[in-house]
């Protein structure tokens, strides 16, 4: 029976550790949200989820290349064969252009982790000092998670590499070990009044856990024989990737202004009790809405490939079922959480304090089943290595943090609640449909070697 429910859903085994580790995400964010109820103050909560925003700075230094990365493999790859688990062969032109890749991201990502973690120092010692509660410690804490996500941004890259591959399901292994040893570790060290500092805790142990999967014997006999493997074929960054990445890059970077700013305004205006409060709301349904994503971003390799077949068929069949499949899994699920969280209030339990009142809730709930759908088509195209979102990206961006600074200071959360969902229902979600309807038809009308980098909206 479980094997007949796992199908209908969908479930392979990339999904199904990709799953599993969201499960564990969710499962794991109850019983740390209890724990920070219990062992951190309200003001402490507050700088809890405050950190994540900060941390979110790496979007700038990131740009979008990760996903690049996979796709760009994906599509080389879909012209080579294993003859092992770690031994690839096929035309040396598509293995030379990957190895160009891979030499690439090593060294450019290498660079710019250095410079992340001097920002995030920067950043942070201004902005918490600026707005800081004079009891709190958030000085060490803040030191120690500017470091390890510094050195995630060298491994993430090498994993998204594996994935484009066709070790999705590895890679989902892996992250699924790093889920679990973030959430023990963050949990022991709360139980062990170590305070904030449970967060660089479990961001260091992240880290160990990545790197020592990019180092298992496999994969890194593949890593270190495709490095070996480059011959006079490049994949160009300025004149392939730059092209296609910049527009990504400008998408990212809209992106937290839309998804990322709100802690850090409601920090400064309303203090870090409400900013925990929007934190703990948001990281719920922020897992929510990474639980049911694993559905189509697992898919992104299968995806890529069909894209370098020009099999159109396959690939709108494959992409239908699988949005079905995460908007079903996403409605049932935020749905349960808007019954959790009434059922708190009514009951009088404690643990409703720390998060936000029912009616801002519902209305976040509307834009993470909204998302669902943008991100989805946004990821189809995508895949044909193309950016076709950027000018939505851009106006988004700009309108969200408009409305994000000037509702903030007149209304509080509140207005910043009501003006992100009024947003997202009114303005991104049918301007994204439009372009993706539009695209898909115009790219799908020729073949791929005509289609030429958009950049319209």
């Amino acid at each position: 029976m479980i094997t007949n429910v796992a199908a209908k859903l969908g479930i392979d085994k990339a999904i199904g550790y990709t799953v599993l580790s969201r499960v564990i995400q969710a499962g794991g964010g109850v019983v740390l949200i209890l724990l920070i109820s219990l062992f951190l103050t309200e003001a402490e909560q507050g700088y809890y989820y405050t950190f994540g925003s900060v941390l979110a700075i790496q979007i700038f230094f990131e740009l979008g290349l990760n996903t690049i990365i996979t796709q760009y493999v994906a599509h080389e790859a879909a012209h080579l064969r294993w003859l092992s688990p770690s031994e690839i062969s096929g035309d040396p032109v598509n293995i030379s252009r990957i190895s160009s890749l891979l030499r690439f991201s090593i060294k450019a990502f290498s660079v710019l982790a250095m410079v992340l973690f001097v920002v995030l120092q920067t950043a942070g010692h201004i902005f918490f000092s600026k707005f800081q509660a004079s009891t709190i410690q958030w000085q060490i804490p803040w030191q120690t998670v500017a470091i390890s996500t510094s050195l995630m941004l060298i491994v993430n890259p090498i994993l998204a590499f594996l994935e484009g591959l066709g070790k999705v399901k590895e890679v989902a292994r892996i992250r699924l070990i790093q889920q679990i040893v973030n959430i023990v570790a963050i949990a022991s060290a709360l139980v062990g009044k170590g305070g904030l500092m449970a967060l660089g805790v479990g961001s260091l142990l992240s880290f160990c856990v990545l790197l020592g999967g990019v180092l298992l014997p496999e994969n890194r006999k593949i890593i270190f024989s495709i490095y070996r493997r480059k011959e006079e074929w490049d994949i160009s960054y300025w004149k392939e990737i730059f092209p296609y990445q910049y527009k990504v890059a400008l998408s990212w970077i809209s992106g937290y202004f839309i998804f990322q700013l709100f802690n850090p305004v409601i920090f400064a205006v309303e203090g870090p009790v409400a900013a925990g409060q929007m934190g703990m709301t948001w990281a719920a349904l922020n897992g929510i809405s990474a639980l049911s994503m694993s559905w189509i971003n697992t898919k992104v390799p299968l995806f890529s490939s069909y894209i370098a077949k020009k099999d159109y068929g396959s690939l709108d069949s494959v992409f239908g079922v699988t949005v079905k499949q995460l908007i079903s899994v996403n409605v049932i699920l935020v749905a349960g959480f808007i019954a959790f969280i009434i059922g708190l209030s009514q009951f009088g339990f404690p643990l409703a304090d720390r998060f936000l009142k029912p009616l801002p809730i519902i209305l976040l709930t509307l834009t993470v089943v909204a998302n669902q759908l943008i991100f989805s088509w946004a990821t189809y195209l995508r895949c044909h290595k193309q950016e076709p979102y950027l000018v939505n990206s851009l106006i988004g961006g700009v309108l969200c943090a408009a409305s994000t600074l000037f509702l903030g200071r007149e209304f509080g959360l509140m207005g910043i609640v009501t003006g992100y969902t009024a947003l997202t229902l009114f303005v991104g979600l049918p301007w994204a449909f439009l372009v993706f309807k539009t695209k898909k038809a115009e790219w799908h009308s020729g073949t791929l070697s005509d289609i030429k980098i958009e950049t319209n909206g």
